[in-house]
């Protein structure tokens, strides 16, 4: 038999069969935010690769959509916490639309989260103190990248950051004022556990008017 050639495995025939433990309501904390932090701690214990990376999706004032992997650098009961350059696509879309999306999937867990709601900017000492934080080369790397914009070549990116890299070299990096943090204010929060069958444990937290959050589950 001719084994030398292997035929790629198709899309549609890829499975999984998801067997972790059933989410109960009667488990689930009473603020989404809690809950987020027990999940987002399971996934650092079970080392997880950057268990804090979430895409983040946002949209065009007439609704085009786009979406990246971001890391969340922060959290409470305010919000969800990322950093970019203000000149970005995203902080251009964000200035114009300031509502987004984040996506939390945790593979091994078979877990996701969803969370949506509106979006502002953190304020310039938050932002900072986290600038301040980076590594240094991070720091002359948010001066050298125009993020977004079209290049020539990767040389002229280079040659960016040795020229910011020389000026900064016996001073300290201010933060640029094009770049800083970005918080979503959640909504809407959603918990998804994967389960047999395709019998998905789903849970949405809608916050009401009072500032308390709805809990309901969803059909999968």
């Amino acid at each position: 038999m001719d084994t030398s050639k292997k035929e790629d495995p198709s899309v549609d025939n890829l499975r999984i069969e998801y067997e972790r433990p059933e989410l109960q309501r009667s488990t689930l904390k009473a603020d989404p935010v809690e809950q987020f932090k027990a999940w987002l701690d399971d996934a650092i214990a079970t080392d997880i690769i950057e268990p804090h990376a979430m895409t983040l999706a946002t949209a065009t004032a007439s609704g085009i959509p786009s979406a990246r992997v971001v890391l969340l650098r922060g959290y409470d009961a305010k919000g969800f916490v990322f950093y970019t350059n203000y000149d970005s696509q995203k902080g251009k879309e964000l200035a114009e639309n300031p509502y987004a999306a984040l996506t939390f999937y945790w593979a091994s867990l078979h877990r996701q989260v969803r969370i949506s709601g509106t979006v502002s900017r953190i304020s310039a000492i938050e932002s900072n103190h986290y600038f301040q934080s980076r590594p240094k080369s991070s720091q002359i790397g948010a001066w050298s990248s125009k993020q977004s914009q079209v290049l020539n070549s990767r040389e002229e990116l280079e040659d960016e950051f040795k020229e910011f890299e020389a000026e900064f070299q016996e001073k300290d990096v201010p933060r640029p004022p094009y770049w800083g943090g970005f918080i979503v204010s959640p909504e809407i929060i959603e918990f998804w556990q994967g389960r047999p069958s395709r019998l998905h444990d789903r849970f949405r937290y809608k916050l009401q008017g009072d500032g308390s959050w709805m809990i309901e589950r969803l059909s999968p």
